[in-house]
């Protein structure tokens, strides 16, 4: 199954995260097929870019996202409450 989570990047006490499409699984920091967004949460306000298109192929296509991946997915527009694709 394909999940839709977030990947650590950064340095130590200074977390960044990608938002990528992985097989569920790899590992947190493994292999992944894509990167669709990242996600900074140490800035003020934080910072969340996500590349809609790609998203939205993904999830077509029966991508499951994390709960994390999913409230930011909300966030930006992309899904419903429910979990449904806009």
């Amino acid at each position: 199954m394909v999940r839709i989570r977030l990947r650590r990047t950064g340095a130590k006490n200074n977390p960044t995260y990608r938002l990528v499409v992985a097989d569920q699984n790899s590992p947190r920091d493994g292999a992944f097929i894509e990167t669709i967004g990242y996600y900074l949460p140490t800035r003020q306000p934080a910072v969340v870019e996500i590349d809609e298109e790609k998203a939205r192929k993904w999830l077509s296509q029966g991508a499951q996202p994390s709960e994390t991946a999913a409230s930011l997915l909300k966030q930006k527009g992309l899904l419903t409450k429910e979990g449904r694709l806009k």
